[in-house]
This record gives C-alpha cells, structure tokens and sequence, in this order.
C-alpha cells in the first residue's frame, strides 16, 4: 500500500528502514565518539564546542525507544511542513519534538540530582567543564 504525505496527498518513497535498536545503538557510539565526547559526569556531550544535555539515563529502555521514536517523526513533521509552507503544522511540529525532548529529559528541568546548574547550548569553554574540554582539544 501507497504512503501518502499527510500535507499533500500524494505519494512518498518509504525511508530506510533501521530498527530502532540499531539507531540508538548509533546514538550511543554518536555520544562516545572522539569528535563528540560526553562530560565526565555523562551530563551533556559536545558539539563544536557547544555543551548539549544528554537524555535522561534513568529511563526505562522502552519508554526512551518510544519518545526517540516520537522525536524523530516530530522532527519530520517539521520538515515536511516547511517544504509544504505550512506554518500551522510546522508549529504543531515543533511543538511535538519540544514534548519529545522534556520526556527524554534533554529541556526542562535537569534529570540530576544535587542543584547543579544546567549549561545546556553553553560553550563548554565558559562553564565549569572548561579545564576538562581544553584538555581534550589537540
């Protein structure tokens, strides 16, 4: 059977289908990579030398799979409804990957314990993690 676009009616190629497994998996080996290290105290990974919060590693295996899951068709959304020009549904969109990021524990309130602050979207070399990402730097 035919998938159709929600926006368009017509007819869409089906993507590539990777269990959800295996892209977490990738999401895994994407927060260990060299390139993407994660804070010692595995609260963010960096990205061009932007701190980003990690999910929250106490939920349960299912329940992350379902809101990744979640998150990826919202972020779809978005960009199906950009390419439609559809400022209502890109709204509603953005308002599901928002949702999805809270569940995961990646905005909102911080998934830690003990008050420490949140540097999430800081560059690391203005936070506390500063002595320990010059380190890494070649």
């Amino acid at each position: 059977m035919p998938r159709l676009s929600p926006l368009s009616g017509r007819e869409v190629p089906p993507p590539p289908q990777v269990p959800i497994e295996e892209a977490y998996l990738k999401a895994q080996e994407y927060e260990r990579d060299a390139q993407h290290p994660v804070t010692p105290d595995g609260r963010y990974f960096v990205v061009r030398g932007r701190l980003w919060r990690c999910s929250d590693p106490s939920l349960p295996e299912d329940q992350r799979k379902r809101l990744v899951h979640e998150l990826m068709d919202a972020r779809r959304a978005v960009r199906d409804a950009g390419r439609a020009k559809d400022e209502l549904l890109k709204e509603q969109a953005r308002q599901r990957v928002h949702a999805a990021k809270l569940a995961l524990g990646e905005r909102g309130a911080v998934w830690w314990e003990g008050g420490a602050p949140d540097y999430n979207r800081h560059m690391a070399k203005n936070t506390p993690y500063a002595t320990w990402f010059s380190a890494l730097q070649p």
